[in-house]
């Protein structure tokens, strides 16, 4: 539902294009990595990724779950609820390393929040954290980056910003793009591995900015 949700909601909102580099298929139990940079991308990132035939298990912050019509949806399709900073948190990664094996992709926002400026302009992610990396070294699955831009022009700064702008993107078509890197095999060591992913989604991103006419 989230994945058909987004694709209904997306070309309402703005115009979405979607690139990818890989022509192969994407192998089955991959990790979708992707920068985070608005409250709107998980719609533009999940409509694109429809596009190319996939519908990723999602990771995202537990307070979504306290949203009684979401939060039920969400545990239907077995999306994961991160809580973050919380003796909880680990289980997020238990529960997508069975989703892996199990066969279906995983959507993971490396950087684990939503960066510290309200201008809506596209800006490079931010330092991920390591949760990436332990969900790759633990499944052994290949990392396939995912770089967007213009999801801001959506929704960003306060939150009576991101209401009018939400409200407004109709009428204003924004543009936005997605970009699917050709996956990754990251290494062991946690450290590296998240330095090699966020190199690879910060590519992914930069095709993305200059799509939408933006520095990248």
């Amino acid at each position: 539902m989230l994945s058909r949700a987004a694709a209904v909601l997306a070309p309402v909102l703005g115009r979405l294009s979607v690139t990818r580099e890989a022509v192969t298929a994407l192998p089955a139990g991959s990790v979708f990595a992707a920068n985070h940079d608005s409250m709107a991308d998980p719609v533009v990132v999940l409509a694109a990724l429809r596009r190319l035939g996939v519908e990723p298990v999602v990771m995202a912050t537990a307070g979504l779950w306290r949203v009684p019509v979401l939060g039920r949806a969400l545990t239907r399709e077995g999306h994961i609820p991160v809580h973050r900073r919380t003796a909880r948190a680990a289980r997020a990664l238990d529960l997508a390393a069975e989703a892996l094996a199990s066969g279906r992709h995983v959507l993971i926002y490396g950087e684990g929040g939503l960066p510290d400026r309200t201008d809506p302009a596209p800006g490079p992610p931010v330092p991920f954290r390591t949760g990436l990396a332990r969900l790759a070294a633990r499944s052994g699955a290949l990392v396939v980056p995912v770089g967007h831009a213009g999801a801001r022009r959506i929704s960003s700064g306060s939150t009576a910003k991101q209401l009018a702008g939400a409200v407004s993107a109709p009428l204003r078509r924004p543009h936005f793009h997605v970009h699917v890197g050709a996956p990754v095999r990251l290494p062991s060591d946690p450290g590296r591995a998240t330095l090699v992913a966020h190199r690879a989604v910060s590519g992914a991103w930069g095709t993305a900015a200059r799509a939408v006419g933006a520095p990248g």
